[in-house]
């Protein structure tokens, strides 16, 4: 069912275009809320408005919103690529491949976690909303490495609290352009959707608190691998904070990478690999840590910048 929205314009909206408007006042994608005004369903006092007409403060806005689409279930296929580092009866621990989502999500049509696992018979927790059931933390679908799994009820209970509670050891390794100053510090920078409303992120005043942790590994000419301590979650947030303090990662191309440094790696996509993950068993209590060795176009990379060193 529609959701009809009358108001007046806000004043902190004032010369906005209106699709940049509607994505800030209802939490839509840019292209989401372009898709709503050329269904002619925003009237700007009585009249339809193009995406890039500016708002005015206190002209009467009316937006009819369509009902969100209904959540994507996830295909079961078994997926290339997608190695089991450990399983028991309560968790599976998988080394997850480029190009893999975590579990299915409106507009993702590639290969997911949660449905290679269900296509090799394999049975995952009910628990949570049916598009991501057993799934108690995710990766980029272009990050690899270490991901854990609930199959028991009671895992994925325990596990969801062990990560809100952040005793879940995440470590990763990511591949940076320069050399950051200090060699070793903290990002403690609030992350929000980017202003863009393209699907990124960004340091935002007032976004959610994010803290990343970071130690060289090792310094080349072009480049630092560094390994990195999350001590929040948040989407894209290692990404975003390399981006911040002008050290992207090496192939990231969305958040400001260099693609000629890119294209001489034989990167098509982020330096960035989950290499460790440690937690408390949710069976047996003991605390158990699982390692995910480099893919190798992440390892032909590294190669490639230490040879040019």
């Amino acid at each position: 069912m529609s959701d009809v929205r009358s108001m007046p314009v806000p004043d902190g909206l004032e010369g906005e275009r209106a699709d940049a408007a509607l994505s800030r006042l209802f939490g839509l994608s840019r292209g989401r809320a372009a898709d709503i005004i050329a269904a002619g369903d925003v009237l700007l006092d009585g009249r339809e408005v193009a995406k890039s007409d500016r708002l005015h403060a206190g002209a009467w806005l009316e937006v009819v919103l369509p009902p969100p689409p209904a959540p994507p279930a996830p295909v079961a296929e078994p997926v290339a690529g997608l190695g089991v580092l450990y399983e028991d009866d309560d968790i599976v621990v998988v080394d997850k491949p480029i190009g893999v989502a975590a579990h299915p999500t409106t507009g993702w049509t590639g290969p997911t976690v949660l449905g290679g696992l269900i296509g090799t018979g394999r049975t995952v927790a009910t628990s949570g909303a049916a598009e991501r059931q057993g799934i108690v933390h995710r990766l980029d679908a272009n990050t690899t490495g270490a991901m854990v799994v609930a199959k028991s009820e009671v895992a994925y209970s325990r596990l969801k609290r062990a990560f809100k509670e952040r005793t879940v050891k995440k470590r990763y390794q990511a591949l940076v352009q320069g050399h950051p100053d200090p060699f070793r510090g903290t990002v403690d920078a609030p992350i929000d959707r980017h202003p863009a409303g393209d699907g990124r992120f960004a340091v935002v005043a007032g976004g959610r608190p994010s803290v990343t942790h970071y130690d060289t590994v090792e310094a080349f000419r072009s480049a630092t691998l560094l390994d990195v301590d999350l001590e929040t979650g948040r989407t894209h947030q290692i990404r975003v904070h390399m981006s911040a303090i002008r050290h992207p990662i090496a192939g990231d191309l969305a958040y400001g990478a260099d693609p000629t440094l890119a294209e001489r790696l034989g990167l098509r996509r982020q330096w960035l690999h989950a290499v460790r993950l440690g937690f408390e068993h949710p069976g047996h209590g003991g605390w158990v840590e699982f390692e995910s060795p480099y893919p190798d176009d992440l390892a032909r990379a590294l190669e490639t910048v230490a040879e040019e060193s």
